[in-house]
């Protein structure tokens, strides 16, 4: 009996007969009722009436039932605000009254419902209400009751529906007795009925991967019972059943893979069976396939173990990898082909070849390579061009993961691939262009210093090869080539590459005109100034091109012309391009005006042209700005396109449009429209362009820019690259800015006002490690561009509350890490290095930023920044004292900071610091040592009198920073003349605290000189500079007693002359020193030379003839 009114239900009938009806308008109409009549008002009867609708089996057809099902789950699933709270699921937002009422009549209709394709759509609803009860910390006791007794039915289809619900909600069994659900899953697995094996190993797999790892072990017993389901679906030849089962092993493999090991070799047996099995579907033998490669991605050292796994799955990859050009022996279909996006990409060879890349880059050269080239010489002289298109095309996938064992041997596999490029037979030829040009991406720079002779003899000559599609291959193979090379390399080639690539411009297929654009533009890039003597013949082409009617299949060519003629302007310079710049901008302005329809590639490309021509145009670029700005400023201002896709159906619609990402969220799925992303991300990389090549003239657009593109961009979280990409644009309006009005502006000060909120926010609400550094990078670069105290105690609290945040969340990560380490055996850490290498990097690459903003808060703001700073002690003590040298390089790097910006007022810190620093010295960190070294430097210059003690007794630690093996080598080299110039500092202004200051300062002099440190070397050689001048008599010192007295001082200096030019020399030489620095030192050594009367030409003599011609020219 109904609970509702019986015209409710004849309403919410009818209502449901209009959402399916084939007339648009009425459907819309019907859509527009359904949320503003019933969704938003009456929520409570709109769910009961579907659920009343749904059982209804005598009033509503099938597939009416099945509709209400699937709309009763769309409308479940919404979100709503309630009062003042966050968005809540509409069901769970219910009264609780009310939604018992609904959950026991769906439950209800669960258990009597007899047809199966409508059970299947109320098992969904129901797991969608499973759903929010768990993740709300709720609970629906009913419901597991009812489907462990579905779970024992007689009838098949509610054994199965039973395990279809908990595939779709597993967490509400997650807390359940692991022995009760391992029975269950146990006996199901045993099931007569396949349907009922397969849908509990789906829902086994969706259970385990809820489950913490401690927790998984607790059922890998049932691992067995779970492989024992696929021997009799592949004896049965059903490929479709046995696809369903290795999706389900594909899943527990991701998640964990090392339960596997001990069952792992007949695993591997069963799947090359499969693989090999020519009756099954392609789809089950590359799902096969693709479970055996996902082993290689997550448990590699499993894999390398294995004494089949390897050889075997190159074998089976080859041998896929030949399974190509079926009917079309002769390529015939292949060469008419004008639509070369790749609609063979589901194809079993494609699936091979990207298998063998996958096992090339997770096992290693050293386990793949030898498997590989014992078939492809046999292979590349086989009869068959199948097995020698496989061969070329194993070359292309392995090379990126065999590098290090490949690049020596570049010689002997160029032998095997360049004979390709001649081969009686197109797609080899093909296959050989395609080897050559990954192989260019992939051993640069090797292949284009050692050898562009060889690969570019062998490619230009197939740009004439009489296929479309060879030639076309044969131009894109150049520009991964072109792409890695040095104009020097290119140069001498020029003229033959471009009057092959000529030739292609005048082909009838157009991509293999738009091909031939491209490769010039890529080749017009990076020959740069030499492409000059081109310019004349290429530019007037590509100008014809521009000119033509805008008919639609000339919009990519005209598109890649306007591509290759501003990459040549960019290349050839604003002096050489002249009155054509106007014109070209002239031509790019008429056809952005004839840009109509949203998919004309010609839109993208122009945002890029107009981005390279601001860039060789400067300033003069400013007109045309009007022009670029609003297509521009509506691409970077577009919002998130999201769809909360409802069923399975459109889930797959999605999956197969292009430029959609699918994202499952908390049991939904959610579509992202990433090409709306992508714009958006590129039009801000443009902003990013035009702020810096036109300066203070595009601070006119800084305000609107940052307060609705720049700042927003900053926590877009759809899209990573967006938020990387505004915190690249936000210091550079701020300097647009700055140079407009000065640093003192009202206009800066307003603009930084409406900023440092948003930056201080964002470094607290940051989720993902790689992007908060970039944020904390957007904001000491924002404070260094202010270049002034700009942060009020407001404002460092805040500052200081996130980091602390940071801080906190960085330890949580170390102690999970740790744990995780200790849990893992020796054999399978292998497997986790890759990850946890990157992981230590982000935090690294975090921490090394947040450094970088407290450099910049404390040199603007000394010591007002100190009583913020203090609340971060503990953590910074903890720092100081950790085993981790990273940890301890920070700690003293933030203390250098203290010490550098804060003056005498650091000395209360000095029980802290004071060890810190000495231990430091002795480290055997190359990084710590340079860090203490610094930190002790600029104690002695900033710290005043209360470190004077402390400086005397630091000189034999600093000594000892440079008398440690190899200490002028690649890493110890700056912590050596780091050290240098501490005892210069403190020679110079603490020389008081130093026992015997002569003895230091002659075995100081043997600590020089200093090449490469460009902060370090003015110290010390001005440092030298006044040895010097207080040890030669001045010309106006007559007296010789005066004059000894003054040589008395350092007699060292007098003596050493020859050392001293040499080492003064040799900081000229290495561009340590230089401007009124580098005039000051070389004043005061030729005073030296000429007091002594040193000859400095034989000392001359050691230096290279232009490091002589440097020199001299100081010295003249």
């Amino acid at each position: 009996m109904s609970v509702l009114p019986a015209e409710v239900n004849a309403q919410l009938a009818q209502l449901l007969q209009a959402l399916q009806s084939t007339d648009n308008a009425a459907r819309a109409r019907a859509e527009d009722v359904l949320q503003n009549e019933w969704t938003s008002q009456r929520p409570e009867w709109l769910l009961m009436g579907l659920a009343e609708q749904i059982g209804n089996a005598s009033a509503s057809s099938t597939s009416m039932r099945t509709f209400a099902a699937v709309i009763f789950r769309r409308i479940a699933s919404k979100t709503r605000k309630i009062d003042n709270s966050d968005n809540v699921d509409l069901f769970i937002s219910l009264g609780k009254e009310h939604g018992g009422v609904i959950r026991g009549k769906l439950l209800e209709t669960l258990v009597t419902e007899t047809d199966r394709n409508v059970r299947n759509k109320i098992s969904d609803a129901v797991a969608e209400l499973a759903r929010q009860y768990y993740l709300s910390d709720d609970s629906w006791p009913e419901l597991l009751q009812v489907l462990f007794s579905l779970s024992q039915d007689p009838d098949v289809s509610k054994r199965e529906t039973a395990f279809r619900v908990f595939a779709t909600a597993p967490g509400i069994i997650e807390k359940q007795h692991e022995d009760a659900v391992g029975q269950a899953f146990a006996q199901a697995f045993k099931d007569d009925s396949v349907a009922v094996r397969l849908a509990a190993m789906e829902a086994f797999a969706a259970f385990f991967r809820s489950l913490g790892k401690k927790n998984q072990s607790k059922y890998h017993v049932l691992l067995p019972e779970v492989l024992n389901i696929l021997p009799p679906i592949k004896e049965s030849q059903d490929s479709e059943d046995l696809s369903r089962a290795l999706v389900a092993l594909i899943e527990l493999a991701e998640g964990a893979p090392k339960m596997f090991r001990n069952i792992f070799n007949v695993l591997v047996q069963f799947c090359i069976s499969v693989i090999q099995d020519k009756e099954l579907s392609d789809l089950c033998r590359q799902n096969a396939l693709e479970l055996m490669a996902t082993f290689a991605d997550y448990a590699a050292s499993m894999c390398k173990k294995d004494p089949n796994y390897t050889n075997d799955m190159i074998t089976q990859c080859l041998s896929l990898m030949t399974d190509l050009g079926e009917d079309d022996d002769d390529a015939k279909e292949w060469l008419a082909a004008d639509d070369l996006d790749d609609p063979e990409s589901d194809q079993n060879h494609v699936a091979g070849e990207h298998c063998m890349d996958r096992l090339a880059n997770k096992l290693g050269g050293m386990h793949v390579l030898q498997p590989t080239f014992n078939w492809l010489p046999r292979m590349l002289s086989s009869p068959a061009w199948r097995d020698r298109h496989a061969a070329l095309m194993a070359i292309s996938a392995i090379s990126e993961g065999c590098r290090e064992q490949m690049i020596g041997e570049l010689k002997q596999v160029l032998e095997l691939v360049i004979p390709a490029l001649k081969d009686p037979h197109p797609r080899v030829r093909w296959a050989g262009c395609n080897a050559l040009g990954q192989m260019s991406t992939d051993f640069a720079p090797t292949m284009q210093k050692d050898y562009a002779d060889t690969v570019l003899a062998a490619i230009v000559p197939v740009l004439d090869s009489p296929e479309a599609r060879v030639k076309s291959h044969a131009a894109a193979a150049l520009v991964n080539f072109c792409e890695e090379a040095e104009k020097s390399v290119l140069e001498p080639y020029l003229d033959g590459l471009l009057t092959a690539l000529y030739q292609l411009l005048q082909n009838d297929k157009r991509y293999v005109q738009e091909q031939a654009l491209s490769t010039i533009a890529t080749i017009a890039d990076a020959a740069e100034q030499a492409f000059s003597r081109y310019y004349d013949t290429l530019m007037p082409l590509l100008v014809s091109v521009l000119g033509r009617e805008n008919d639609k299949e000339y919009r990519l060519l005209r598109a890649k012309a306007m591509e290759c003629a501003t990459l040549i302007a960019l290349a050839v310079g604003a002096p050489r391009l002249g009155g054509d710049a106007a014109m070209l901008v002239q031509l790019l302005g008429s056809i952005q005006d004839s840009v109509q329809d949203p998919d004309d590639p010609q839109a993208q490309y122009l945002m890029h042209c107009w981005g390279r021509m601001c860039r060789v145009m400067g300033k003069a670029f400013l007109p045309y700005l009007p022009k670029v700005m609003p297509p521009l400023l509506e691409l970077a201002s577009a919002k998130a396109d999201i769809q909360l896709l409802d069923d399975d159906e459109e889930i797959e619609k999605f999956q197969q449009e292009d430029g959609w990402e699918l994202v499952p969220l908390r049991g939904k799925t959610i579509g992202i429209k990433t090409s709306t992303m992508d714009d958006k991300h590129m039009a801000i990389e443009l902003l990013v362009v035009y702020s810096q090549n036109l300066e203070e003239d595009f601070a006119p657009h800084a305000d609107e820019i940052m307060e609705k593109i720049a700042l927003p961009g900053l926590a877009f979280f759809f899209h990573d690259p967006v938020r990387f990409v505004s915190a690249k644009l936000v210091p550079q309006l701020l300097s647009c800015v700055k140079k407009a009005y000065g640093p003192q502006s009202e206009q800066l000060a307003s603009l930084w006002g409406k900023t440092v909120d948003k930056l201080l926010e964002v470094l607290t609400a940051e989720p993902a490690v790689d992007t908060l550094a970039e944020m904390y990078q957007c904001f000491y670069e924002s404070v260094e561009v202010i270049g002034r105290p700009c942060l009020t105690d407001a404002h460092l609290t805040r500052f200081i509350e996130g980091v602390n945040s940071t801080l906190e969340d960085y330890k949580d990560r170390v102690n999970q890490r740790e744990e995780e380490r200790r849990g893992v055996a020796p054999e399978d850490a292998e497997d986790d290095q890759e990850e946890l290498l990157l992981a230590i990097e982000d935090d690294q690459t975090l921490l090394s930023d947040m450094n970088k903003a407290f450099h910049c808060v404390f040199r603007y703001h000394g010591a007002n920044f100190l009583r913020h700073w203090e609340h971060l002690l503990s953590t910074y003590r903890g720092f100081l004292e950790s085993e981790d040298p990273t940890q301890r390089q920070w700690g003293l790097c933030i203390m250098d900071d203290v010490l550098e910006y804060c003056g005498p007022q650091s000395s209360q810190y000095a029980n802290f610091i004071q060890q810190p620093l000495l231990q430091g010295c002795q480290d055997p960190s190359p990084a710590i040592r340079q860090a203490a070294a610094y930190g002790i430097g600029v104690a002695a210059r900033h710290g005043g009198d209360a470190w004077s003690a402390f400086l005397g007794g630091a000189v034999p630690f600093l000594f000892q920073v440079m008398n440690v093996p190899d200490a002028r080598n690649e890493d110890n080299v700056y912590a050596t003349e780091n050290a240098c110039a501490a005892i210069a500092k403190i020679l110079h202004f603490n020389a008081a605290a130093v026992p015997q200051p002569d003895q230091v300062v002659n075995e100081w002099l043997n600590t020089l000189p200093i090449t490469n440190d460009e902060e370090a070397a003015p110290y010390a050689y001005l440092y030298l500079a006044e040895l010097i001048t207080k040890s030669v008599p001045p010309p106006q010192f007559h007296s010789k007693m005066e004059s000894l007295t003054v040589l008395r001082q350092h007699p060292a200096i007098m003596s050493q002359a020859p050392r001293i030019f040499v080492y003064v020399a040799q900081a000229l030489e290495g561009e340590a020193l230089s401007g009124q620095n580098a005039a000051r030192v070389v004043a005061a050594t030729k005073m030296l030379l000429e007091a002594t009367g040193t000859d400095v030409s034989p000392l001359l003599q050691q230096f290279s003839p232009e490091a002589q011609n440097v020199i001299r020219a100081h010295f003249l």
